[in-house]
């Protein structure tokens, strides 16, 4: 009887270590690296259901378009902040005259957006555009209708947090969408791109949908 009792308590305590139902697929949290970023940014930020939508909106509702007339980086410097974006993000910088403010060509090495190298010319100038990562008319509705003036240029000039030089077309495609309707071509730019998306919300206290939440928590178990 003895290797029969033996094998009976093999099979009892192997049941007892089984996973319980349900559980055996929940991916671990993320502990280190971009995804960790993510999910300290998510806890930050507010989570509405839906987009609402405001009416009024219009570009020049957030200033002059590139205004050189706001309190962040490149502020006051003189030079627009179209200029200034260009001139910081591209190589073999070349400018108009000796003014250093009118950029008329150099290179984009790499397109966040699509991972793409773009050579840049003036006379071109829609191939390259400055994109706002969390967009204008998405920030309108989403509480941006409210803000005084000055805060709006603030945050369609804030060179440091909301803004990238990308591909034309690849920023057409984004329109004024947000992470769960829209992610980069390029995947390697995913995880960052939805971590600046999260920084810029929490820094202006404007809301994410649950869309949003749900694509930033999932991207997090892809992320390196």
């Amino acid at each position: 009887m003895r290797p029969l009792l033996a094998a009976l308590a093999v099979l009892f305590l192997t049941a007892c270590t089984l996973p319980v139902e349900g559980t055996e697929s929940t991916p671990a949290p993320p502990t280190t690296g971009t995804a960790k970023l993510i999910t300290a940014e998510l806890a930050k930020v507010r989570v509405v259901p839906n987009r609402p939508k405001v009416p009024g909106y219009q570009r020049d509702r957030f200033g002059q378009t590139w205004s050189d007339n706001h309190a962040g980086v490149g502020g006051h410097n003189g030079c627009d902040t179209r200029n200034d974006m260009l001139a910081a993000r591209l190589t073999a910088v070349q400018y108009r005259g000796h003014t250093k403010c009118v950029v008329t060509a150099g290179v984009l090495t790499s397109d966040p957006y699509t991972g793409h190298r773009i050579e840049f010319r003036k006379a071109d100038a829609s191939k390259l555009q400055i994109d706002h990562i969390y967009p204008l008319a998405r920030a309108w509705d989403m509480g941006a209708s409210t803000w005084p003036t000055q805060r709006r240029v603030d945050f369609a000039n804030d060179e440091a947090a909301n803004l990238l030089v990308v591909d034309g077309s690849a920023n057409a495609s984004k329109s004024d969408e947000g992470p769960g309707e829209w992610l980069p071509l390029n995947r390697t730019y995913r995880c960052t791109y939805v971590l600046e998306y999260l920084r810029v919300a929490a820094k202006y206290t404007l809301p994410i949908t649950t869309t949003e939440a749900s694509t930033a928590r999932s991207i997090t178990h892809t992320c390196p």
